[in-house]
């Protein structure tokens, strides 16, 4: 498997690998947090469900123009003003998985060279194609571990092991 190919299917696996973390998460464990401040496995789901939607957008923009602007994304402002508190994670995980779908099924039609075009961020400045399926592969890969880590002190704050 080439570099590329790790990194679609890396990509690819986000949604079940979410999937196995949270089987039989469920009540006040959804809601648990690490500490105040910190986002609940509930508030994580929604982020990873809209998060992919602005990467759908930042995927398209690399690929149909020229060096495109790649706006910013407050993810706080989002969590609030769309109040993941109140997100249901079975609707978000189901939005996350349908759209990491429809952007793994354009990005794998791709050719590689298709993955050296960049668009520039607003706060990391250049980033290829490759680097953006990359960093996407991994961020639902880190809040797949971030919710392992939530579900773990959660049994322990219950007494469970």
């Amino acid at each position: 498997m080439s570099n590329l190919a790790e990194s679609l299917e890396r990509f690819r696996r986000g949604p079940e690998l979410l999937a196995v973390v949270l089987t039989g998460v469920y009540g006040d464990e959804t809601d648990f947090t690490l500490a105040p401040g910190k986002w609940s496995i509930r508030q994580l789901i929604a982020h990873l469900a809209d998060s992919e939607l602005v990467g759908a957008q930042r995927f398209r923009q690399v690929i149909a123009e020229d060096n495109p602007a790649l706006g910013a994304f407050d993810q706080d402002a989002w969590a609030r003003n769309l109040d993941y508190t109140r997100k249901q994670p079975k609707q978000s995980l189901e939005s996350f998985r349908r759209v990491r779908a429809e952007n793994y099924e354009l990005l794998k039609s791709l050719p590689e060279s298709a993955f050296e075009r960049t668009g520039v961020h607003a706060e990391r400045g250049p980033l290829t194609l490759r680097q953006l399926l990359e960093g996407y592969a991994e961020h639902a890969e880190s809040h797949a571990r971030q919710m392992q880590a939530i579900r773990e002190e959660f049994k322990k704050a219950k007494g469970k092991k």
